[in-house]
């Protein structure tokens, strides 16, 4: 009896880790990390400093600031997460499943959304008035909590205010790369905005794809999301004149500096994002799983076009 007593409480323990790794999407942590990552590197590159402890601090405060705005999704989103269970959901939509499966408690997935918000709060101070690195330190980690935190959760609740998928494009596109470029120079250049907006379409574009498969859920809760306020169609022409906004974008950065290795590197999400948007054209997204799989790639060209910017800044590749 004491041996199977042990063996159950071993495999709720391992449970509940697979419920919380589940609950945090790591791989999806790339879509904010990457863009800090090319902030921090493009800062090297142009003045030649870099302060370690600073990038440290400051990766551990976006990866935090997305856990917390991933936790409270999974709390406020519950009833929807649901009812996208019960009908079109995939695996980049709906949710983690974690709470709905019994995983992670409910109550403590609630209280580590405003942990994890305090903590990444603790490290903007600590920036700020311990590192030295400068006055905009916490606004730009204030605008990246508030935005973060409050697209699921009331009384803001951005998802159903029309302006979430702007504001993601923003937080996950122009603010990673600003704020690690003003961590470690203390300014913010022009070519950051360039750089950004690439960025900031293609993460819009898969926060908007995967509404597509949540919308039958969105709809029957409410939940005005843009592709609840478009319908299908519309959203899928929205999502193919924002990728080629950032086909535009992408060549109008590179004349501001970029080496033309940049080009390269690019190239194969440019063709990626090239075969999606014709797919989307022909209406595919009405098949669930191709669907799917351009939610997928959609991910691919996000976090494709950070590293081709990265890859070509750093120092020694071009």
């Amino acid at each position: 009896m004491a041996e199977q007593t042990r063996a159950n409480d071993i495999r709720s323990r391992g449970e509940a880790v697979k419920g919380w790794v589940q609950l945090s999407r790591p791989p999806f942590q790339l879509a904010g990390v990457l863009p800090f990552v090319l902030g921090a590197v493009l800062a090297w590159r142009m003045y030649g400093t870099f302060n370690w402890s600073v990038f440290g601090l400051g990766t551990l405060a976006v990866i935090l600031i997305m856990l917390s705005t991933y936790y409270a999704g999974e709390y406020y989103d519950l009833k929807g997460d649901k009812l996208s269970a019960e009908r079109e959901r995939n695996r980049f939509s709906g949710g983690s499943q974690a709470i709905l499966k019994d995983l992670v408690p409910q109550k403590q997935v609630k209280t580590a959304s405003y942990l994890t918000l305090i903590l990444a709060g603790a490290i903007g101070l600590i920036l700020q008035f311990y590192y030295k690195t400068g006055p905009w330190t916490i606004p730009l980690g204030t605008a990246g909590m508030v935005a973060g935190f409050f697209y699921s959760t009331p009384p803001l609740r951005w998802v159903r205010r029309g302006v979430g998928e702007l504001l993601i494009g923003l937080c996950y596109g122009w603010l990673p790369v600003a704020a690690a470029f003003y961590l470690q120079a203390g300014t913010v250049d022009s070519i950051v905005h360039w750089v950004s907006i690439p960025i900031g379409c293609t993460i819009f574009n898969v926060i908007l794809i995967n509404e597509f498969p949540d919308y039958p859920a969105d709809l029957t809760e409410g939940k005005d999301n843009l592709v609840v306020r478009l319908g299908k169609n519309t959203a899928a022409f929205l999502y193919i004149a924002v990728t080629v906004t950032a086909w535009v974008a992408f060549g109008l950065a590179m004349r501001q500096g970029f080496p033309v290795v940049t080009v390269l590197f690019y190239l194969p999400f440019f063709l990626i994002s090239l075969i999606l948007a014709v797919l989307m054209s022909k209406k595919v997204y009405l098949d669930r799983k191709r669907l799917e799989l351009i939610c997928g790639l959609t991910i691919v060209v996000n976090f494709g076009t950070s590293l081709s910017y990265t890859l070509a800044v750093w120092p020694g590749s071009a």
